[in-house]
């Protein structure tokens, strides 16, 4: 029997194939663009997953690749933009799923921060925004200053723009009004502290926080991730208390089952929602969280695909490997990626450093303010997430892309 998965993240297709491997399902890829899988394609065993060719974006295309599948017994995805198509097309050929209304309120991000500040878990509304200067009235008589501008359906921090005076304000509004957002913008308050991630799993109301991940942002107003590290070590009261706040979260945002990725601030009044991502997280923390773990956590993917509880629920986790911290490598500037200086001298230094590329040379990047800007990543481990992210840190700042201009 089969498991499909409607597009995926980047990364992690080994450890999905090897986890339906082990429900005795076979893994079979739906995608609009191999190329984003590169890697892992180029690194997996031949046969270890069917991949089929197919318009992602063409509801009645992906139709019929999944009447083609067969025995298909279950339908996943671990992305924010092909979830509630997912999640529609299983309720729609009786597969086990998310319901699809829970889904749709997730990618919307107004309607998270609505539902949370109606039930007192969030300080800050949502105001709709007009992007463009008429926006810029509404936003200092509700939000008032600093403030967070967002896509209501934006994807890997774009189409965010954090705003700490008029002059900031009236720029992102310039800027959002010429970009093509997914859904609408949105402004809300500022919250002061570092950024975090809880990746957690649940299951019909029970969650369980499987760790906390660091993540540090660009100092550039418009927010790009740079720099992350698993597990965070927090005192047992704390991550008590995290688990218990992300889980009455979950909750009155409706998500019931299966992974999250819930970034959030650690103010001096407690955790604060940024975002949540109904999914594991992206980029290399999937990875981490089955090496740190000790256990291919994809595995729980598979058990929800199939209707059934997954048993990292109830697992112990106490053997755990070491903690990792990754840095993502981006272009200077726009352009042709020709290669990159400093790979080989990766091997000299502490924490078993990997590469893991994300483009290849001679692709154009057009963009290098946000995700789509990155080239590759740098992994480390070390005995703490705090050293580990020092290692990665010192490791990839060897790593400079060479870009050429356009021609």
């Amino acid at each position: 029997m089969t498991i499909a998965a409607l597009e995926s993240l980047s990364f992690g297709l080994g450890r999905m194939a090897e986890a339906a491997a082990s429900t005795g399902h076979r893994l079979c890829l739906l995608t609009g663009d191999r190329s984003v899988y590169r890697h892992e394609l180029a690194t997996l065993p031949a046969g270890a997953l069917d991949v089929v060719d197919v318009d992602t974006d063409d509801p009645e295309a992906v139709r019929l690749a999944l009447a083609a599948v067969p025995a298909l017994a279950g339908l996943i995805n671990t992305t924010d933009t092909w979830s509630v198509p997912a999640a529609e097309l299983a309720a729609e050929l009786g597969l086990p799923g998310p319901v699809p209304a829970a889904v749709r309120l997730l990618r919307d991000k107004r309607r998270v921060r609505e539902a949370l500040y109606a039930q007192g878990l969030s300080r800050s509304a949502a105001v709709a925004v007009p992007p463009g200067p008429e926006g810029a009235d509404a936003v200092l008589r509700t939000v008032g200053l600093p403030a967070v501008l967002k896509d209501s359906a934006g994807t890997s921090s774009r189409g965010v723009w954090i705003v700490h005076d008029e002059e900031a304000l009236h720029h992102a509004l310039a800027e959002a009004a010429r970009q093509p957002l997914k859904g609408a913008l949105f402004a809300e308050s500022f919250l002061a502290g570092p950024l975090y991630s809880a990746e957690t799993l649940s299951w019909e109301g029970t969650t369980r926080l499987l760790g906390v991940l660091s993540r540090q942002t660009s100092r550039a107003a418009v927010v790009r991730e740079e720099v992350a590290a698993f597990p965070v070590a927090l005192p047992d009261g704390e991550r008590a208390a995290i688990e218990a706040w992300v889980g009455r979260v979950l909750e009155v945002a409706g998500h019931r089952r299966g992974f999250a990725h819930v970034e959030f601030i650690l103010t001096a009044g407690g955790p604060e929602l940024v975002e949540i991502n109904r999914r594991i997280g992206g980029a290399l923390v999937g990875e981490v969280l089955c090496r740190t773990l000790g256990t291919n956590v994809y595995t729980a993917m598979m058990d929800e695909a199939l209707g059934r509880r997954p048993a990292l629920l109830d697992a112990p986790l106490d053997g755990q490997g070491p903690a990792y911290g990754f840095v993502l490598v981006y272009a200077d500037r726009p352009g042709v990626l020709k290669g990159w200086h400093g790979l080989g001298e990766l091997a000299a230094f502490p924490g078993s450093v990997e590469w893991y590329p994300v483009r290849e040379p001679g692709e154009t990047l057009a963009h290098v303010g946000d995700q789509r800007g990155c080239t590759g990543m740098v992994l480390a481990e070390a005995p703490t997430a705090e050293l580990a992210q020092h290692r990665a840190w010192s490791a990839a700042v060897r790593v400079r892309p060479v870009i050429a201009d356009t021609p």
